[in-house]
């Protein structure tokens, strides 16, 4: 059984006691948030609309992504990066 649910404005294809990095949530590690599940599927039956359990495991950073512009013959260089902050969420039951 899987689930197409929406977290914070994303869409994430998950099974139960899946593991998913998604943008920062508010909350504290430990707690239960709900999430809304557009689409569920058990054997070939597809079901709309339901609710899953979502466990915060985690508050981390994600990997450096760095960024360089450039215009030829000009001297223009720029290079800046950023880390984005996520949370890592465990889902514990779909339904």
């Amino acid at each position: 059984m899987f689930g197409i649910v929406d977290i914070a404005g994303q869409q994430f294809k998950v099974k139960n006691e899946d593991k998913i990095y998604v943008n920062r949530l508010q909350g504290e590690v430990g707690d239960v948030l709900d999430a809304k599940v557009l689409m569920t599927s058990n054997d070939g039956r597809i079901a709309m609309n339901g609710s899953a359990k979502i466990e915060i495991v985690n508050h981390l950073q994600g990997d450096k992504v760095i960024t360089f512009h450039k215009k030829r013959r000009k001297g223009y260089t720029k290079k800046i990066g950023h880390r984005a902050a996520l949370t890592q969420v465990k889902v514990t039951s779909l339904t």
